[in-house]
């Protein structure tokens, strides 16, 4: 489906969209969880029903209370065949995080289970786990490094070195793993090259905030496990969890760049004390001289010129399809750190932003580990989502300064983490044509079907 941005000025207050790494955390935790849980503000993005859908399947039911609140009730912990689906399987969809995520924590069963996704997850490498998951007594069978993954547990967990540079998710899935896993002696997780600090932050917050054991975390260069039997792995203080799922900071973002290219506008919801990686976007719009001001009511921006920056997006990768879209709208040559953490998204992100901006008269050059983007007047074109979300809202960011209508082919990308941006623009005052066909798969999800 195609959707055209028009030239446009913003103004109005928006709030933010849940945040799909709260939420899928959340999800995890509350399926490792024997307390009822009680989550506000849930996301519907394709990636949160995707999470949504594998705790269902490995025996967690989930309730829809109203539109801002669900209830989840687990029995993963309390069945020691952990039954899954009829299939004996789970889908991942196309969320890096589930797949990564969840997979330590599925071998937790001691039957075999089928791990399985969608789209350009499929082609995404998962040699990680051929590597870890048999040193902690899993067996397991991938397709030469991809999906679909076999795996027979149960976890056992032991001192184990992974390698943290190509992305944190893995270790978050080990973490929770282990927190659920008996421990008979100390277990510790060494860690070489950690990448995205910001989001194990947030993982061990989650972990947290539901009770389960938090290793104790030596620079983020190992992580040690107390003792602990299952029953005492999990804090009961509390009948029920309460957990609400903050403002999403990396959907935010293009926001937040929107308001600085083409706006007066507010955004509420998003949480300055937040430990997401892509509150660091602030950084980079002060770097542009954006025109900026936050206080307790939100974050109010107003479209100011602009001048090229420098940032270090190594620890948050997800910001440079936002980060360029700035970039195109300041004067000079921007510079963007971190292109390696690029190749292994939902497309080669380097390369596309480099094709797609192109198109709009944008020109991006990589080097190594850099990206040069040259601010320059932008033109109306046709682009393509390339199926990434991110791709396709950083180009109909850009486009609200553009010299004419931008369209953006597979727009509806943007369902995997924020299927209400193109609506969020046009509630701010953004002139969007076309249409959408958005499968809503919740009513699935809560009814039990």
């Amino acid at each position: 489906m195609n959707i055209t941005i028009h030239p446009s000025t913003l103004s109005g207050n928006i709030y933010a969209a849940a945040s799909k790494s709260s939420m899928q955390r959340a999800c995890a935790a509350a399926l490792l969880s024997t307390q009822k849980v009680i989550i506000k503000n849930p996301g519907h993005s394709n990636d949160d029903m995707a999470a949504m859908g594998i705790i269902k399947a490995l025996g967690a039911e989930i309730t829809e209370i109203d539109k801002e609140t669900i209830a989840i009730e687990s029995r993963f912990l309390n069945d020691p065949a952990h039954i899954v689906s009829k299939e004996n399987a789970v889908n991942c969809g196309e969320s890096g995080l589930s797949i990564r995520m969840f997979t330590p924590i599925v071998a937790l069963c001691n039957n075999e289970v089928v791990i399985n996704g969608e789209g350009s997850l499929v082609t995404r490498p998962m040699d990680f786990f051929d590597e870890i998951l048999p040193q902690l007594g899993v067996t397991i069978a991938s397709n030469n490094g991809k999906l679909p993954l076999k795996v027979n547990g149960p976890l056992r967990p032991r001192a184990i070195t992974i390698d943290g540079s190509l992305s944190s998710q893995f270790l978050t899935g080990l973490l929770m793993a282990f927190a659920a896993a008996p421990l008979a002696e100390p277990v510790t997780i060494r860690v070489n090259d950690l990448k995205s600090r910001p989001y194990i932050d947030l993982t061990l917050n989650v972990m947290k905030q539901f009770g389960l054991q938090v290793p104790e975390n030596d620079n983020y260069e190992t992580f040690t496990f107390a003792a602990a039997q299952p029953e005492s792995q999990i804090s009961n203080l509390e009948s029920q969890i309460n957990y609400t799922v903050e403002g999403d900071w990396s959907g935010g973002a293009f926001l937040l760049v929107a308001g600085a290219i083409a706006g007066d506008i507010r955004v509420q919801g998003l949480q300055q004390t937040s430990t997401q990686a892509d509150k660091k976007i602030i950084e980079a719009l002060m770097a542009a001289n954006a025109g900026i001001a936050m206080d307790a009511k939100g974050i109010t921006l107003h479209a100011a010129p602009m001048t090229a920056f420098e940032f270090d997006a190594t620890d948050c990768p997800d910001l440079f399809p936002p980060l360029v879209a700035l970039a195109a709208n300041c004067k000079g040559v921007s510079v963007i750190k971190g292109v390696s953490r690029l190749a292994h998204k939902e497309s080669d992100r380097g390369i596309t932003l480099q094709e797609e901006f192109g198109k709009m008269g944008i020109r991006v050059d990589l080097d190594g580990d850099l990206m040069h983007v040259h601010g320059g007047p932008l033109k109306g074109a046709l682009v393509h989502s390339r199926h990434d979300h991110r791709i396709a809202m950083a180009c109909a960011t850009a486009a609200l300064k553009a010299d004419s209508a931008v369209t953006i082919e597979d727009a509806e990308a943007i369902n995997k983490s924020y299927p209400d941006f193109y609506d969020h623009l046009k509630a701010l005052g953004a002139t969007v044509t076309g249409g959408l066909e958005y499968r809503n798969a919740l009513n699935e999800i809560y009814s039990g079907e």
